[in-house]
């Protein structure tokens, strides 16, 4: 499985954990020029922006320091221009980070949802 493949199946874990944890799922995979979004979503209100991280091992890392001060902005940047472009409706927003582990067979290891990561 390559990295893209990997990533969209972490994605679509991240994806059903926020749904059955109540987040209503606005968009998947939002994308403008200068960015991308993994997945925008409702939760209680609060437009939030999840950066999903999936990872075999924690050789480099864990999942969530890869998303780097320039990341940030890049994700900043496109969620500003998500708001403008779709007007939704919220009380807030805020910058989640969901960190999946795989085993070697890619079987969810662990998930983990830092809220107001950034």
């Amino acid at each position: 499985m390559n990295r893209k493949e990997k990533g969209n199946l972490g994605e679509n874990i991240a994806a059903k954990y926020l749904t059955e944890n109540g987040v209503k799922i606005l968009e998947k995979n939002y994308r403008i020029k200068t960015g991308e979004i993994d997945i925008v979503g409702l939760d209680k209100g609060v437009l939030v922006f999840y950066e999903v991280k999936t990872r075999s091992n924690n050789n480099y890392g864990t999942p969530a320091e890869s998303v780097n001060y320039f990341k940030q902005n890049r994700i900043k940047n496109t969620a500003l221009e998500f708001i403008r472009e779709t007007r939704p409706k919220f009380k807030s927003i805020r910058f989640d980070i969901i960190e999946i582990v795989l085993d070697c067979n890619l079987n969810l290891k662990n998930i983990n949802q830092i809220i107001n990561a950034f």
